[in-house]
C-alpha cells in the first residue's frame, strides 16, 4: 500500500462561478523526475499515479510543532471517499480522462484526498495531546504520539488503518486508546480480531497495541476534552457517529440527521460535514445540495465540507460556494488534506 503524504496547506483557491462550471474539462500535466523509474510500455497512467504518491510536495512536519499556550487546532488528515483520489481506475482509463483525478496526480494539488479523518491537537495546561478521529486505509501524519483514536463507524475507510498504528505502539508509546460504539467494536472483533484478542498473535509478531473503550451516545471525556456523540444515519438502518468538541461539530458520514440530533448542533461555530458529490445525494452520503440545505438549517458560523469524490473539483466547487457568501451570507468551502484550522477548546 502506498501511503500518501498529508497536506498542511492553508487557504482556498477559487476559479469559476456556477454549478454549470463543474462539468469535466481537460488539462495538461507534466511529469516530474523521480528516483523510481518505469518502462514506457503502456503503463504511463499507473507510473504517474505512483510518482504522484511518492513525490508529494506537501509535508506534515507542522503537525509536530508546539502549539501556542491555550491554542488548539484541527488538521484535516483526509477529505476523500473510501477509494481516495486519484482513482487508479481513472488514471488507467485509455478512453476517457478524468479531470479531477488527473489534477490530483500532480504533487501539491488540493484534489488529492485520503480517507476522511481529522486530527485534534488539543492544548491544555498539562501539555498538548493528539486525538485522531478515524484511522482509514492510509494513515500519514507526522506526529510523535497519538493519544487517542475515536471511531465514527466501522467501514474500512474509518478503521482500515488500525494495524498501521503499530509503528507508534512498537516504537514510541506502549499503547493507543480506541473509542468506538459497541456495534463498531463488534465489527472490529471480526475484522481486526488479532488486535482485540492478542492471544492469537504468533509469538514475536509486531501488531498495534490498542486499548478498546466502548462508548454509547452520551458525552465522554478524552484527555480532559469532552466529546459529545452526534448520532446520524449513514444509509438506511446504519448508525454512524459525528462528534462535537467545544463549538466544533464533525459529521463525516451521513445520509440523514435524526431530529433528536439537531439540538446538539445548536450554536455551532464550525461545522465539518459530509458532501460527496456536486449534483445529488447517494443512499449513504449527503450530496452538495442536501449538505447546503442542512447548513441553512443548522446555521453554523462557518462550514467546511469533507468526504468528496472525484466529481468535486476543489477550485470549481469553491468558486461556486464563495458566491453563497455574497447572496446568502453562508461561509462554506471545501476542505482539503492538510488544512489547518486554529480553534479554542
Amino acid at each position: 500500500m502506498v501511503a500518501l503524504s498529508m497536506v498542511p496547506f492553508l487557504g482556498t483557491v477559487r476559479s469559476t462561478p456556477s454549478l454549470t462550471s463543474l462539468a469535466p474539462y481537460q488539462r495538461q500535466i507534466s511529469m516530474r523526475s523521480s528516483s523510481i523509474s518505469f518502462r514506457r510500455n503502456g503503463l504511463f497512467p499507473f507510473r504517474r499515479f505512483l510518482q504522484a504518491c511518492l513525490q508529494s510536495s506537501f509535508t506534515s512536519e507542522g503537525a509536530g510543532e508546539k502549539l501556542p499556550p491555550g491554542q488548539s487546532e484541527i488538521i484535516f488528515i483526509g477529505t476523500g471517499t473510501s477509494e481516495g483520489i486519484p482513482r487508479v481506475s481513472c488514471l488507467t482509463d485509455p478512453l476517457k480522462k478524468c479531470p479531477v483525478c488527473t489534477k490530483a496526480a500532480e504533487p501539491g494539488n488540493k484534489n488529492r484526498r485520503l480517507n476522511t479523518s481529522i486530527l485534534i491537537r488539543h492544548s491544555k495546561p498539562s501539555g498538548g495531546c493528539n486525538i485522531l478521529i478515524d484511522a482509514g486505509n492510509c494513515i500519514s501524519v507526522r506526529i510523535r504520539t497519538i493519544d487517542a483514536v475515536i471511531i465514527t463507524h466501522s467501514h474500512a475507510d474509518a478503521i482500515g488503518g488500525l494495524d498501521d498504528l503499530r509503528d507508534w505502539t512498537n516504537n514510541v508509546q506502549p499503547h493507543i486508546p480506541i473509542y468506538a460504539a459497541k456495534r463498531d467494536f463488534e465489527v472490529m472483533k471480526k475484522t481486526h480480531y488479532y488486535l482485540v484478542d492478542t492471544s492469537v498473535i504468533i509469538p514475536g509478531a509486531a501488531v498495534s497495541a490498542l486499548q478498546f473503550n466502548v462508548i454509547d451516545e452520551e458525552p465522554f471525556v478524552v484527555h480532559d476534552l469532552q466529546i459529545t456523540p452526534l448520532p446520524v444515519w449513514h444509509g438506511r438502518g446504519y448508525r454512524s457517529l459525528g462528534f462535537r468538541f467545544g463549538n466544533i461539530c464533525y459529521i463525516s458520514d451521513v445520509s440523514e440527521i435524526p431530529e433528536e440530533t439537531y439540538p446538539l448542533l445548536e450554536n455551532c461555530e464550525l461545522l465539518i460535514m459530509d458532501a460527496l458529490r456536486p449534483d445529488r445525494s447517494s443512499s449513504t452520503h449527503f450530496g452538495l445540495p442536501r449538505a447546503l440545505e442542512e447548513v441553512r438549517k443548522i446555521k453554523p458560523k462557518r462550514t467546511l465540507f469533507t468526504g468528496m469524490m472525484h466529481l468535486m473539483d476543489h477550485e470549481n466547487v469553491n468558486e461556486y460556494l464563495s458566491k453563497l457568501m455574497e447572496t446568502e451570507g453562508l461561509d462554506v468551502q471545501l476542505s482539503y488534506d492538510g488544512l489547518r484550522i486554529p480553534i479554542t477548546l
